[in-house]
Order: structure tokens, then C-alpha cells, then sequence
């Protein structure tokens, strides 16, 4: 219930806390005016938010210090500095275990300001020197502020600056300037600290308030008039098509045709603006351009990758192949370079020239031994060596080292299947293969002592829906470290919040594909694949022929088993639904009443995402690496993929897949599909074999659209 209205805060939710808190005692109706506080709190009624902790407060014990410190910050918002202080004093002494002790001397050090004590803040805030807490944006805040109301102007200046410039997408951040305007400092910022702000914003990926504080730049009288005004607008210009994938013709024909970065910025972003018009003519002309006047400009390495993609998309592999490779010669330490080089590598291996394709596969290998495409690379190389070169024993080599470092992946299955075809061979050395390590695993256990104080209080933590403090918490105990991530992702699985518990452990577990299965407890793996919903996903799954394995994998590569999923692209629920994709489905199979919430509701996502999923399958001849492209990109894509070829197998139709989110996709899918057949016990089905011919006959027409 506490988890529900978190994450609701519906009339009915809070009524059902409410009711909860009123009907219990003790721990039981702390736990739950804890929940009301924190939702309060997320809706902005610090008054009954105030009011929830001091409840809190009164009925239960185990959470006195988040009591105190969260009802101090509810009345802090209100202004209420008396009361928020009084809940503050003498916290350290009342709770000497308390993770939030640093929390409360930074909170009463911000109580001070409000009340027009700089003194009594800068006390606060020396406590915190050498703290981790002492390297934020807030306390930094904190600091200057205190310094400006003391009158020490100097330093204060010095530390807004420095968090405007260092942090500048901080909240404190975009408070600086109107804390400045009050100490009468024109202009508060230099040209270059503004660039260095808007440069920061960028980086950031906040590209529409980096454009906007770009153009306020070129506008600037300091600048006017200068050679940096074509400089910013033309960073202004890319970080608004950054923003909205368009060029804007007005800002690009603002920009100056200069020979420096300004003038390569303006060429590249010429260069998008004839992409999305589909001028292959002129983005050709363009990289001309680009290549002879600015042959070290990282637009020009921007543009190749472009141009190389839309060759790509349009299945023009000659031009593509040209881009890439000119991007992965002229800028070898370009983050673009890896992918690149390994385009450039395989649209030979399609063209048919393998001996090109051999000796940039032995590149890839080499140069690039942590990049994504590392297994594919090596798998290929395999594929070169068995079937062109005729050379078994290296070819073996390559299949084996697949399988010894790469268990999990999708290439693993098939390298597989490859050793078992060659039968008996003494495999040979391949020297491009030899720096290829096995990735390190954290140490990982499942013992949790269970009277550990910092796990019985995250429990309660969890119990109140303070989920932000669960961590922190867990983390306090000092010998945590093997164990941290594993309680903390059971925590969330005891309540239903499987996806939560999935990203605690991948980030903990990154290299877990890599890793042989014994060598990761078996809990670990029932968090990284669970089963919920799986009488149900069994039960459609079975009504629309499908493997409740591969649904599961799709579950899991779609919403990670959250229900209450909506992407960015508008797809709801388990399976991920566009909502007229839904109203299609429920208006056949009869699903009444039905409204686009509904999607939400597993019972209703799960039966409509399976007739959905069956229909793709039926669409494309029953072929999973089809359906799943197909779910991820839309049936119309995969059947102009599918027209491009021929191709020699399934695995070269996916490898082909020109959308690298879809190509990854069906991957992760189909590999997931076998780890939950290993897991679970079922009988394993074998991945597509590297063998079959792929045909591109034509299918019949499906109406329903996916994602």
C-alpha cells in the first residue's frame, strides 16, 4: 500500500494508508504515516507532511531520526524554522547510528539562513569539511550563501561560480544568478564562464537550455561584433538539432562560412540538414567539403558517421562502407571509431569481399577488445575461417574462445552449434584472440546477516516506501560490500518491484553474461530472470501457441517486468502497448469495457500483447528474429530489411539489422530466451542455425503497427 501511494498518490491511496495508520499501532501505523509524510511531501503539502512525520514520530521508534530529519525539512519548507530546528537539536546525540547525521548539520546550516544567521551556518557547514556531503552542489550553495550574508563577497562569488560552472545542471546551479543580481555584481559572469555553463548544459544532454544560453551569448554586447558570435550560434545550432533531430534553416543560415570550428560546425550541420531530405548527392559533395577544409574536425568525424548511417539505412553498402571506414582511419580515438571500423567490416563480409572482411574482423579483434561488437567480430571471423578459408582449426579457436568468454551471448549459442558441426579438431593459436580476458566478478553472496541494524531498518524503509533511503542505508553497514546489492534488489522483489531489483543487480553484476553460471549464486540469477505474473504469461502464452520463454525474455527487454511502465514512445504496460495498438486488439478480441489505463493492468496487457506477438509471429512464417524486429521497429521496416538481401542465415538477417537499438534487441531477446530455458528447466531450443537460407518472400499485410 505504502509503495502504491508513493508512486500514485491517488485519493484512493492515501485513504488507504490512512486508514491502515488509524487501524494499527506501533511500528505498523509509523511505517505508514511515514508513507503519507513522503507522499505529501511529493505533492507539496509540507503542512500535512509535517503533521504525517510527527505522527510517525509518536507511534514507532526504529525510524525516529528519518521522523525527525524528514518532518524538520517539511517544516523548512514552510518557513517554519523553529519548529524545523527543534526536531534537529541534539540529533547526532539521539541517534549516534543515524546515516542522515551529515544530512540533519547541512539542513540546520540552511535553517540558519533562513533565519538570517550566517554565523550560526558557517559553524554548521565546518562540520562537514572532509565529508563526501561537503563536495555538493547543495552544500556549496549552502557555503556561498552563508559567505554572501556574512560579507565575505569575494569568496561567496568565487563559490557561485564555481558551482554555475562545475555543476550546471544542479537545481542550486540555476539559482546562482538571481543570488549574484542581489550582490549587485554586473555582469556576475565572464564570456567565458557563460560558454563553459552552456558548454556544460550541453554535455550534458540539456541541449535546449545549452542552445538557449548559447544565442543570450551572441547577443551579448561584450561579443557582438567579435569573432565569437558565429562560434556560438553555431553551437547554438547544433545543440537545438541535437534537441529536435531537425535543423533549423534559420539558425543555419545565420552561421558564417569561416575556417574554423564555426565554419566545420556549419558544413556538418548542412550535411544533416541534406540527410533528412534524403540528398545523397549533396551530403556526398558536403564530406568532400568537410574532408579537404577541416580534415581534423570532430564535425567532420560526425558528419562520416552520419553520412555512413543514412548509406547504411538506405542499404547502400558501397557508400557506407566508404564513410565508415574513412571516419575509423582519419579518427582512430574517436568514441564513432569502434562501430565504425566494425560496419565497415561487415558490409564487406555482405558485399562477399571476405578477404577485405577477414583482415578487418583481425582488426576489430585487435583494436577494439572491449567494444560491443567484440563477439560478433570473433564469431564471423569463425564463420570466415570454416566455410572461405577452409581452415577448421582456427576456426575452432575462435568458437571456443566465444564460448569460454562470452557464455551468455547470443554468439555463444551459435559458436556452439559451429564446434559441435566441425566435430574432432585440435584447435589452433590465434594471436589476435590471446588478449582477450575474461571479465572479473565482484564478490557476491546471499548471506545477509538478518540482525544486522542497517538491513532491519531498510526493511522498514521499504515498509514506509522511503525507497531513496534503502540504499544508503543498506551501504552504512561496514561489511556489506559482497552483499549490499543483493539485499537491497530483495527488498524490492518482496514487494513486486522485480524491475527495480533487476537494475540493482546489473549495475552490481555487469559482466554476469560473460560469467559461468555457477560462478554467480543461484539467487542472483532468479532476481536477473523472474517469473512474475507466470501462471498468467503461461496460461496466454499457451492460448496464442507461444514459448512462455520467449514472452518472458520480451517482457524482460520491454518493461523489465514493471506494469506500470510508459516509454518515451508512449508504450504501456508489461509488453509495452501503444495505446491504439491496445484499442485495436481489445475491439478483436472482444476485451470490454477497455480504456487505454487498462493497459496497465497485467492481466489485460499480457492477453492483448500475446495475440499482438502471435499475429507478428503469423505475419512472418513463425520466425521469432523476425516477430521480435518487427515488435521493436514496426513490420513494414523488417520487410524492406528483408528485401535487401538475400542473406546466408537468420544470424546474418539480425547482424544486418541497420537500427543497432533493434538489432541489439532481438539479440538480448533470443539470448534471454535460452537463459531462462537453462534456469527453469525446460527443454532447450536451439537458436536460429547459422546454415539457413533466409527468404524474402513476401507476406501478408498486418494492419496493427508496433512500437
Amino acid at each position: 500500500m505504502a509503495q502504491q501511494l508513493i508512486q500514485q498518490r491517488t485519493p484512493q491511496a492515501y485513504a488507504g494508508v490512512l486508514h491502515y495508520a488509524r487501524s494499527h499501532s506501533g511500528e505498523a501505523a509509523a511505517a505508514a504515516y511515514m508513507a503519507l509524510g513522503q507522499a505529501y511531501v511529493e505533492d507539496g503539502k509540507f503542512k500535512e507532511a509535517a503533521s504525517s512525520f510527527q505522527l510517525a514520530n509518536h507511534y514507532g521508534h526504529a525510524l525516529d531520526d528519518y521522523a525527525d530529519y524528514l518532518g524538520s525539512k517539511a517544516n523548512f519548507a514552510q518557513q517554519q524554522y523553529a519548529a524545523a530546528e527543534q526536531l534537529l537539536q541534539g540529533f547526532a546525540e539521539h541517534h549516534p547510528d543515524s546515516i542522515l547525521i551529515e544530512r540533519a548539520t547541512l539542513l540546520l546550516a540552511n535553517i540558519k539562513l533562513g533565519e538570517g544567521d550566517p554565523q550560526a551556518a558557517l559553524h554548521f557547514l565546518a562540520k562537514l569539511d572532509g565529508t563526501r556531503l561537503a563536495k555538493s552542489s547543495e552544500y556549496l550553495f549552502a557555503a556561498a550563501k552563508a559567505n554572501q550574508l556574512a560579507g565575505n563577497r569575494k569568496l561567496a562569488q568565487e563559490m557561485y561560480t564555481r558551482l554555475y560552472v562545475g555543476d550546471p545542471t544542479s537545481s542550486e546551479s540555476t539559482q546562482v544568478p538571481a543570488q549574484l543580481q542581489q550582490m549587485v555584481i554586473t555582469p556576475p559572469f565572464t564570456i567565458a564562464e557563460r560558454t563553459r555553463h552552456a558548454d556544460g548544459l550541453y554535455m550534458a544532454g540539456k541541449y535546449g537550455a545549452a542552445a538557449a544560453e548559447y544565442q543570450a551569448l551572441a547577443q551579448d554586447p561584450a561579443v557582438i561584433g567579435t569573432a565569437q558570435v558565429n562560434g556560438l550560434l553555431a553551437r547554438a545550432a547544433v545543440a537545438t538539432f541535437k534537441q529536435t533531430k531537425h535543423v533549423d534553416p534559420s539558425q543555419l543560415a545565420r552561421l558564417s562560412d569561416t575556417d574554423d570550428e564555426a565554419g566545420a560546425t556549419r558544413l556538418y550541420l548542412m550535411v544533416e540538414a541534406a540527410r533528412d531530405v534524403k540528398d545523397v548527392a549533396q551530403v556526398k559533395e558536403l564530406i568532400v567539403q568537410l574532408e579537404q577544409r577541416f580534415p581534423t574536425s570532430r564535425w567532420t568525424a560526425e558528419a562520416l558517421f552520419s553520412a555512413g548511417n543514412m548509406a547504411l539505412v538506405a542499404n547502400d553498402m558501397p557508400s557506407a562502407i566508404q564513410y565508415y571506414g574513412d571516419l575509423a582511419q582519419r579518427f582512430p580515438d574517436s568514441s564513432m571509431a569502434s562501430t565504425s571500423h566494425w560496419h565497415a567490416a561487415w558490409l564487406n563480409y555482405r558485399l562477399g569481399d571476405k578477404k577485405t572482411a577477414a583482415q578487418l574482423f583481425d582488426e576489430q579483434i585487435q583494436r577494439y577488445p572491449d567494444d560491443t561488437h567484440i563477439s560478433a567480430a570473433i564469431y564471423w571471423r569463425g564463420v570466415v575461417y570454416q566455410e572461405f578459408e577452409k581452415n577448421p582449426a582456427a576456426a575452432a579457436t575462435c568458437y571456443q574462445k566465444l564460448v569460454q568468454s562470452f557464455r551468455q551471448y547470443y554468439y555463444a549459442d551459435l559458436a556452439q552449434q559451429r564446434l559441435a558441426t566441425l566435430g574432432a579438431v585440435v584447435p589452433s593459436t590465434l594471436p589476435q584472440l590471446a588478449h582477450i580476458v575474461e571479465p572479473s566478478l565482484p564478490e557476491l553472496t546471499t548471506e545477509v546477516p538478518e540482525d544486522d541494524v542497517h538491513v532491519e531498518r531498510a526493511r522498514l524503509l521499504a515498509n514506509a516506501g522511503l525507497n531513496q533511503y534503502i540504499m544508503p542505508e543498506i551501504g552504512a553497514s561496514p561489511d556489506s560490500g559482497a552483499w549490499s546489492a543483493y539485499a537491497e534488489a530483495q527488498l524490492y522483489s518482496s514487494y513486486g518491484e522485480n524491475w527495480r531489483a533487476m537494475r540493482v543487480l546489473k549495475q552490481k553484476v555487469q559482466a554476469y553474461f560473460a560469467a559461468p553460471m555457477d560462478s554467480i549464486p543461484r539467487p542472483y540469477w532468479d532476481l536477473l530472470f523472474p517469473q512474475p505474473y507466470w501462471p498468467l504469461l503461461q496460461s496466454d502464452s499457451q492460448q496464442q501457441g507461444l514459448d512462455p520463454y520467449l514472452v518472458a525474455s520480451l517482457i524482460r527487454q520491454e518493461s523489465e517486468f514493471n506494469p506500470a511502465a510508459i516509454s518515451y514512445a508512449n508504450a504501456w504496460g508489461l509488453m509495452q502497448l501503444l495505446p491504439r495498438v491496445g484499442s485495436e486488439l481489445a475491439r478483436k478480441e472482444h476485451v470490454r469495457p477497455y480504456r487505454t489505463a487498462f493497459l496497465l493492468i497485467p492481466q489485460v496487457n499480457l492477453k492483448l500483447g500475446t495475440v499482438y506477438f502471435r499475429q507478428l509471429l503469423d505475419e512472418f512464417n513463425g520466425q521469432p528474429e523476425y516477430a521480435l524486429a518487427a515488435y521493436n521497429a514496426g513490420d513494414d521496416r523488417v520487410k524492406t530489411w528483408l528485401a535487401n538481401g538475400p542473406y546466408g542465415s537468420l544470424p546474418e538477417f539480425v547482424e544486418s539489422i541497420p537500427f543497432t537499438q533493434t538489432r541489439e534487441y532481438v539479440e538480448a531477446i533470443m539470448r534471454n530466451r535460452e537463459m531462462y530455458r537453462r534456469l527453469y528447466g525446460a527443454p532447450a531450443v536451439s537458436p536460429a542455425k547459422d546454415t539457413t537460407t533466409v527468404s524474402t518472400a513476401n507476406r501478408s499485410k498486418n494492419e496493427v503497427r508496433a512500437q
